[in-house]
């Protein structure tokens, strides 16, 4: 091999590299974003559970138990 082929060989290597490098860093910033976007959802559905809880418990304190309910022809 002559001195220029190495010479486009190694320009060539550090184009892929640089390349590479862009590419990890786009995935990188990609999934911290989703990281951030699942911490999100994780904290809404807690929120929506625990509404539901409430809501539950308030369902079953205004409904009489069963087995205290009158019987229909009364």
């Amino acid at each position: 091999m002559d001195l220029d082929e190495l010479v486009r060989q190694l320009t060539e290597v550090q184009s892929q590299l640089a390349f590479q490098e862009d590419t990890v860093a786009a995935l990188n910033d990609a999934l911290a974003g989703q990281q951030r976007e699942i911490l999100v959802l994780r904290r809404q559905l807690a929120l929506i559970t625990q509404r539901q809880d409430e809501q539950a418990a308030q369902f079953e304190s205004l409904s009489p138990a069963p087995g205290h309910e009158k019987p229909p022809h009364y």
